[in-house]
């Protein structure tokens, strides 16, 4: 299936974006993606009001890697006068070649500030940041795309509408994560939905939502005419992801599923790789552990070996444990197509008060405005 997307200036093919992720897609985890695959890798969430006030940890957040182009970058912000302030601060210092804008989160913290999936409701407020951000980026020639959820709930649906305002405000692409913030990761994605927002606009849209193969970006793209998939939870602990949708996107039917042993080399060096971004083994192996489950997920693996993976605080710690698996082991073909990561149940989306009475008031809400970058 051959693709002619492109995000401005920069192409993009195979048509994949990886998708932001809170303590998983820092420069370390992009890079093993990268060696597995071509596309765009987006580094963690970073909240415009901390990019302003040159927040050190957000700092060490948009660190990009040598090889990485170009340079992509998730900003989050509530209040249009800071949003400009940071693609301003973009534009200026250089920071990134490409600027993607949050609005799909569903967190508390985010959506109870107006943030989020919470926001396009406010079409008005969601213009305004947009264009906040459309502006100083189009006269660089940094392309801005957005992400977005369906809406808030199944009675206040807003991706239509919303993909509408972006395109008229200039924005590259638009993605849809196809479900609302009330579902969060439950239920399935409703690629309907995708469809629908492809018939609305005429900008590219790319599709989010249980892509767990890479035939399933084929299906989804056969199905909903999408350009192109952002690609979320189906990577964890399986980076190869990418190498398979290169292969999906050139026609090729290789599918990779390596055996224990070189699943270990990639958590070796997933681990190596944290390390040398950290400057730090004791936090680089520290902040590896999240990731051992979702590597060893259907692996035939003793507790006790998986707990102490899950404790380990060295290189050689690591080093050792992972010598201990049975290296042989075949891939365990029961988890394809099965969800990884994150899953929940339905909740309300919590928002501030009175923010469902008239959708055309821009009054941005007090604080709200978040200091910390990473969702």
């Amino acid at each position: 299936m051959t693709s002619s997307l492109s995000f401005g200036r920069y192409a993009v093919d195979p048509p994949v974006v990886l998708a932001p992720m809170a303590g998983i897609t820092n420069v370390a985890f992009r890079q093993l993606c990268r060696e597995q695959g071509a596309g765009i890798y987006v580094c963690e969430m970073i909240t415009t009001q901390a990019l302003v006030a040159r927040n050190p940890k957000t700092y060490r957040m948009i660190e990009f890697g040598e090889q990485e182009k170009p340079r992509s970058l998730q900003l989050y912000g509530v209040d249009p006068a800071t949003v400009r302030k940071a693609a301003e601060m973009v534009v200026a210092e250089n920071l990134a070649d490409h600027i993607d804008a949050n609005f799909g989160c569903s967190v508390k913290k985010v959506t109870r500030r107006g943030g989020g999936s919470a926001l396009p409701w406010k079409r008005q407020l969601f213009r305004q940041i947009v264009r906040a951000m459309v502006e100083p980026a189009r006269d660089a020639g940094i392309p801005v795309t957005i992400k977005m959820r369906k809406g808030i709930d199944d009675d206040h649906l807003t991706f239509v509408e919303a993909g509408q305002i972006a395109q008229e405000e200039g924005v590259t692409a638009v993605a849809l994560h196809a479900r609302t913030g009330e579902q969060r990761y439950s239920g399935e994605a409703d690629w309907e939905s995708i469809a629908r927002l492809k018939e609305a606009v005429d900008i590219p849209v790319l599709g989010n939502g249980d892509i767990w193969e890479a035939d399933d970006a084929l299906r989804m793209m056969r199905e909903t005419g999408c350009d192109g998939v952002v690609i979320g939870r189906g990577c964890l602990g399986r980076p190869w992801l990418f190498r398979d949708l290169a292969n999906a996107f050139a026609g090729r039917p290789e599918r990779t599923m390596p055996a224990l042993g070189e699943v270990a080399k990639i958590m070796r060096r997933h681990a190596e790789l944290l390390v040398q971004w950290l400057e730090d083994e004791r936090e680089g192996v520290t902040g590896f552990r999240k990731h051992v489950a979702w590597y060893l997920k259907g692996f035939p693996v003793g507790t006790d070996l998986r707990r102490g993976m899950a404790m380990a605080s060295s290189l050689m710690e690591l080093d050792d444990l992972l010598g201990k698996l049975d290296q042989d082991a075949p891939f365990p073909t029961e988890v394809l197509g099965k969800p990884r990561g994150r899953t929940n149940s339905p909740a309300r989306v919590v928002l501030p008060y009175g923010w469902l009475d008239n959708r055309d008031d821009d009054t941005v809400p007090d604080g709200a405005e978040l200091d910390d970058s990473g969702g």
